[in-house]
């Protein structure tokens, strides 16, 4: 019996570490990462450095949000959404969270520097000290346009992917970056409408809570009209052809319909709605960037 409860506290605590790193979200920063892997390169990218790069951003990624459970362990203690994190209900002291997010982001950046390039190690660092420091220390309390500032450094993966490739800044990667940081407004204040008592308990100053809600609705709207446009550029520019064209038109239209809608018929259930389709977008966007820039490569594309 003891073996057995010791096995079960062992997966427990193995759940509860998993989480700090918040897997869903860092699983979708490494794709888009991924992406700019790809789409760096015509044909297929070294193996060794795929994976070297893929672990390395991963593990600085997962960091970053560790440290993130530290800092706002008060205010996840008091929101619905998040008081069952494992720092806030002291299954993961702080300390040990600190250390577990420094081992992540030492080894993550050690793969990264020797397997892969200096230039995409530390840009990598930059980002994590972006989203843990910058963004969840300072602009998360200081500001309404905390998400549209410090939402830079979520929306780095792609480059870092593409300087992984290349070991270098090129300007087709900052398009990739423009788009998610276009996208990350309206993704977020889908989700603080639908949260916005609990960010107002905590005085957190998020744009639901500062500027109320049918202000928010109206700005979602907008950037989501400038996500639309800016989504036209790589295409523009001849980065991409008509797969990403059809792609991309059908997803922004789509989410032009959420945002709409939350605009002027919304529902309980509308906020919601748009921020987890907000998540679908951005991933099939770039799942079609992928699939448009093998088939312009493919022997049987005619430009």
């Amino acid at each position: 019996m003891a073996t057995i409860l010791a096995a079960r506290h062992g997966v427990s605590r193995w759940r509860d570490y998993l989480e700090l790193t918040k897997p869903k979200v860092v699983a979708l920063l490494v794709l888009t990462a991924w992406v700019g892997m790809m789409l760096a390169s015509p044909g297929l990218p070294d193996v060794a450095v795929v994976v070297f790069a893929t672990i390395g951003i991963g593990l600085l990624s997962g960091a970053a949000a560790a440290l993130n459970h530290v800092v706002d362990q008060r205010i996840d203690a008091q929101m619905a959404r998040t008081h069952s994190r494992p720092v806030a209900k002291g299954r993961v002291s702080s300390q040990q969270a600190v250390a577990f997010a420094c081992a992540l982001a030492a080894t993550g950046f050690v793969l990264l520097y020797i397997g892969v390039n200096p230039l995409t190690a530390w840009l990598t660092l930059l980002s994590l000290f972006g989203y843990a420091v910058v963004y969840t220390m300072f602009l998360k309390r200081a500001t309404p346009q905390n998400i549209v500032i410090g939402g830079l450094a979520g929306a780095m993966p792609p480059l870092l992917g593409w300087t992984a490739v290349t070991g270098e800044i090129h300007g087709y990667a900052l398009l990739l970056v423009m788009i998610i940081f276009a996208w990350t407004p309206p993704h977020f204040w889908a989700l603080a409408i639908h949260r916005r008592d609990d960010y107002a308990k905590v005085n957190m100053p998020m744009l639901p809570v500062t500027h109320g809600i049918e202000y928010t609705k109206s700005a979602i709207l907008l950037y989501t009209v400038l996500l639309c446009l800016v989504c036209l550029l790589p295409y523009i520019v001849g980065m991409t052809g008509a797969v990403y064209l059809l792609g991309s038109t059908i997803l922004n239209f789509r989410f032009l319909q959420y945002a709409w809608k939350l605009k002027f018929n919304a529902d309980s259930k509308t906020a919601m709605a748009t921020f987890k389709f907000s998540i679908i977008h951005l991933m099939v966007l770039f799942l079609v960037l992928l699939v448009d820039h093998y088939f312009k490569v493919s022997p049987f594309y005619v430009s």
